[in-house]
């Protein structure tokens, strides 16, 4: 059954736009998204394609990167069976030996996800390969018993079996191998449809693995990736029935898309963090903290602060604490110069978007964008708006966070849930009052809370916990971790397995 014809039409444009062309068109890069071929060449038949984008060159049919759908099932298919067939501890050190190859190669490999995606920062690209030793595996299955009169009982953890994935532009590699550590170390393989605009460096870091686990363990397509990525082989991912479960990183278009599918389908959709900040807080705390977390990565992280309201006894000084801690304060006129540079307005539908050119650029772009120049080590900027400001009510990804001053603790986490639009994604707060934090938590009901600290300490950086880079919150899941790729199956016992 196919998709709804509208959810289709709402993917393309969401797709096509970030390309940057009309739907059927070229991209920037002279590429047809649909064939793969150079605009005005005949498609070779029957012969291995290459698609090359700068020093990176990608051929497919082999260790994991094929030209359909089809072939990255039937591939994923006789990987995951193979798979099967090894112990638990083979599996743990496929998953350790895949940590150790994006670890390794965590600087080449960011700056090659930094050129073809132009947005984010190189540092944060790189940690962002580094820490994804902290991403769970094959240590999360534990067997769950319940021995009794009446015999043994076991809960296990079994595999879906081939998983299809659709990753971000924001983390292409990232996602995607987090998503391997985990799907792997749950005995599942992979079909990914990558984001067009990060699918060559993901496809580039799933040739290595496969050909590393290859070498050590015979496998060679644990985790398959369609080139190039299209509408169609999202869709036909979404339906193929050799694919139990979908699991999907994205906007809101392809988070419906994937919902409409007639399979179960794991969604991290979209968010737009809210920080509280009351008259109890440590200001010079809040603003190091909101920094640290708006200002990585060029605030692409789905968690990262997104606007803060601060009440207004407090406010003038947690701004003074913004200019300590890095952050360059925008007036009035600066901010609304900004704000008709980072919006387009649709007309016809009398909306606002973000706009892509300026989604993950650096903070110096933005400052040129709303008049002014700022020291290259300036890495966030801030200032004070109103709480309706397109700045507050989008979730933009720009290293600009707007202040609103409100008159008191209950008016900021009113403010704060409206603007958070009922994603349930994430919230945080800083205060010193266990009752306010305790409300706000219980009000907010998101999937990642946190007090008194940057948003990445919610994932385990910096704070308690693993990491992930898919946060499911429309179907609930969560932070995802190899329990979440797993069927939950019962063994039961009874006889001579009763205990004395």
């Amino acid at each position: 059954m196919l998709m709804d014809t509208a959810l289709v039409q709402d993917v393309v444009a969401e797709v096509m736009k970030r390309l940057g062309q009309r739907p059927g068109g070229a991209n920037g890069h002279g590429m047809s998204v649909k064939s793969g071929v150079r605009a005005g060449e005949d498609a070779p038949a029957n012969e291995q394609l290459r698609r090359r984008r700068g020093h990176v060159e990608v051929p497919l049919g082999e260790y994991g990167i094929f030209g359909s759908v089809e072939d990255c099932v039937a591939a994923a298919g006789e990987s995951q069976k193979k798979l099967m067939r090894l112990s638990l501890e083979d599996r743990d050190s496929i998953v350790k030996l895949i940590k150790s190859i994006a670890k390794n190669n965590a600087e080449a490999w960011g700056k090659m996800e930094l050129d073809e995606t132009r947005i984010g920062r190189l540092d944060h690209k790189i940690e962002k390969l580094q820490i994804l030793e902290l991403v769970p595996g094959v240590e999360s299955l534990k067997t769950l018993a319940d021995s009794g009169s009446n015999g043994l009982c076991l809960e296990e953890f079994a595999p879906f079996g081939i998983i299809g994935i659709v990753t971000p532009v924001t983390h292409s590699v990232p996602t995607l191998t987090a998503n391997a550590i985990n799907m792997i170390a749950s005995g599942n393989s992979i079909v990914a449809n990558c984001h067009p605009s990060g699918v060559n460096c993901a496809a580039f870091a799933v040739r290595e693995y496969n050909q590393q686990i290859a070498r050590k363990f015979g496998i060679e397509n644990l985790v398959t990736c369609v080139i190039p990525p299209t509408l169609e082989t999202a869709e036909q991912i979404f339906q193929h029935r050799g694919i139990p479960l979908l699991v999907v990183t994205g906007g809101p278009a392809v988070a419906r898309a994937a919902l409409a599918a007639k399979k179960r389908a794991i969604v991290a959709g979209p968010g737009n963090p809210p920080v509280v900040v009351d008259e109890t807080a440590c200001l010079q705390n809040a603003a190091q903290s909101i920094v640290k977390g708006a200002a990585y990565d060029n605030n692409l992280l789905c968690i990262g602060e997104k606007q803060v309201f601060c009440v207004e006894s407090v406010f003038d000084k947690l701004m003074a604490q913004m200019e300590k801690a890095g952050g360059f304060i925008l007036n009035s006129s600066q901010i609304e110069a900004l704000t008709r540079r980072a919006f387009d307005h649709d007309a016809k539908h009398n909306k606002y978007h973000v706009n892509k050119e300026l989604v993950g650029k650096d903070a110096s772009v933005l400052a040129e964008a709303a008049g002014v120049r700022v020291p290259p080590t300036v890495q966030l900027l801030v200032g004070e708006t109103n709480s309706d400001h397109l700045f507050v009510q989008e979730e933009q990804m720009m290293p600009f966070v707007p202040f609103v001053r409100v008159k008191n603790a209950q008016e900021a986490m009113d403010l704060a849930i409206e603007s958070e639009h009922n994603y349930r994604h994430t919230a945080l707060i800083h205060s010193r009052n266990l009752d306010t934090i305790t409300e706000f938590g219980r009000r907010a009901n998101v999937t990642v809370f946190v007090a008194n600290g940057p948003s990445m300490s919610g994932l385990g950086l910096g704070g308690q916990g693993y990491l992930s880079y898919s946060i499911a919150t429309p179907t609930g899941e969560g932070i995802t971790n190899p329990l979440t790729f797993t069927r939950s199956r019962r063994i039961m016992m009874t006889g001579g397995l009763r205990r004395i």
